[in-house]
């Protein structure tokens, strides 16, 4: 599925705006429902929850700093 270069900026900027704190808060809710965990595997847990989020949504993010290719110029 082709997404357009503008629908992108705009969903890479609605995801990073709002997505990711909200995913950032249902992490550190669920970590605190868990036992008393140590610190490295909590940290560990952090981690993997903190790089985990970017394959999702990948193909929005690709290209985004870039001019737009469709502008014909």
């Amino acid at each position: 599925m082709k997404i357009n270069y503008k629908t992108r900026r705009f969903l890479s900027l609605i995801i990073l705006l709002v997505g990711l704190p909200l995913y950032a808060a249902a992490v550190v809710t669920g970590l605190a429902f868990l036992i008393k965990l140590p610190m490295v595997i909590e940290l560990f847990i952090y981690i993997f929850f903190g790089v985990v989020w970017v394959f999702p949504v990948k193909f929005i993010f690709r290209g985004i700093g870039q001019s737009d290719p469709d502008d014909s110029k």
